[in-house]
């Protein structure tokens, strides 16, 4: 792991003279936790353009610091931001890049009140977003094998939630909520990687619904969006059930949907841009004439965060290269009737695609 995180700072120090920075002050935990290893959930690391790094956090972590960054010089210190740049090593004066996406307004005010006390008020800090991200984006052998452990836990556990008759009628949007997440955890979860998604009948038109007490009827189709984190790293996917039988106009939605998903990941191939790719499933859906109820994109990145670059819609000025690991989550939604979304995560490797959630993505009517 030393190693590994070694050379992800390194990575770093060399995007720091783009950003016009002698250092990086990195305040958001995932991040730290990718640069160094570790995992508590306060701290701050500051990564010089050498690569050199200093991390600070308090003494509720002074033993686990020790087991998970190792190779990382570190404080011991309530005050995180005081603690590392008090061993900055870059030139007295020169520019220090911060998280700005990260960074409150508050954070701001104490940090300048830091530099005034450390003498340093005349060092010019540089507003920065998504340095660490970018290095992120590439997932090594080691973080693709977990990401894929994260979408193992989430294909058994909806595998047990069909096989158990846990979605049927009757039954309310919370307990098959509450189900599955149990379930996930039973398949090796650490937790949730986001809220899960149940909705159904009506509901279902609404991408991000809050699972409630409306229970399942005959002619539902319910969209269940859930996804299981493991070591730190996400999963993500989608599947969309019926039960009894739906309305016409919502089972053509549904193959409609099943083709444009498809067709967006056999489309996935290093060296795409990735508005070209969510062309490719959003023409599918308009030619369809459903074009004006599919309104978000097509997916995006998948890590330590659930939703990281490269952003795969409309806008996206980015391209696809191996290593990316995306969503690939085309939907429909039909005002008072109901939705459909079908969502895997998907690993972008030199030969194409290769879905790392593996459950059926044809209509399952319970």
């Amino acid at each position: 792991m030393s190693a590994r995180t070694a050379a992800r700072r390194q990575d770093v120090a060399s995007a720091l003279s783009g950003a016009g920075a002698r250092s990086l002050l990195v305040t958001d935990p995932r991040n730290i936790a990718y640069l160094t290893g570790f995992r508590g959930s306060g701290g701050a690391v500051l990564v010089e353009d050498d690569g050199a790094a200093v991390l600070c956090t308090d003494s509720r972590y002074e033993l686990q610091i020790a087991d998970q960054a190792p190779d990382v010089d570190h404080v011991i210190s309530r005050d995180y931001v005081a603690g590392v740049l008090g061993r900055r090593t870059a030139p007295a004066g020169s520019p220090l890049a911060v998280e700005a996406h990260v960074m409150t307004l508050v954070a701001a005010a104490a940090l300048r009140t830091t530099l005034s006390e450390l003498g340093a008020e005349t060092t010019p800090v540089v507003e920065t977003r998504g340095i660490v991200e970018e290095v992120r984006r590439s997932k090594d052998a080691r973080e693709l094998a977990v990401i894929e452990r994260a979408c193992g836990a989430v294909d058994r556990a909806w595998t047990h939630l069909l096989a158990a008759g846990l979605v049927a009628e009757g039954r309310t949007e919370r307990e098959v909520a509450a189900d599955l997440e149990h379930a996930m955890r039973r398949a090796g979860s650490d937790g949730t990687a986001f809220d899960t998604i149940v909705a159904s009948g009506p509901n279902g038109a609404h991408p991000h619904h809050v699972p409630g007490d409306r229970a399942l009827r005959d002619g539902d189709l319910i969209v269940v969006d859930f996804g299981a984190i493991i070591d730190g790293y996400a999963s993500d996917c989608t599947r969309t059930v019926a039960l009894g039988a739906p309305a016409d106009r919502l089972l053509e939605a549904y193959e409609v949907v099943r083709r444009a998903q498809a067709a967006g990941v056999e489309a996935v191939r290093p060296g795409i841009a990735c508005s070209d790719l969510d062309g490719v499933s959003r023409g599918l859906i308009s030619e369809a004439g459903f074009g004006e109820f599919f309104g978000h994109s097509l997916g995006h990145g998948v890590g330590l965060d659930v939703h990281e670059a490269p952003a795969v819609s409309t806008r996206s000025t980015s391209t696809l290269s191996d290593g990316d690991v995306i969503t690939i989550e085309p939907g429909i939604y039909l005002p008072g009737l109901g939705g459909i979304r079908i969502e895997d995560t998907v690993a972008v490797t030199s030969g194409g695609a290769r879905s790392l959630t593996t459950t059926s993505r044809a209509l399952s009517v319970l």
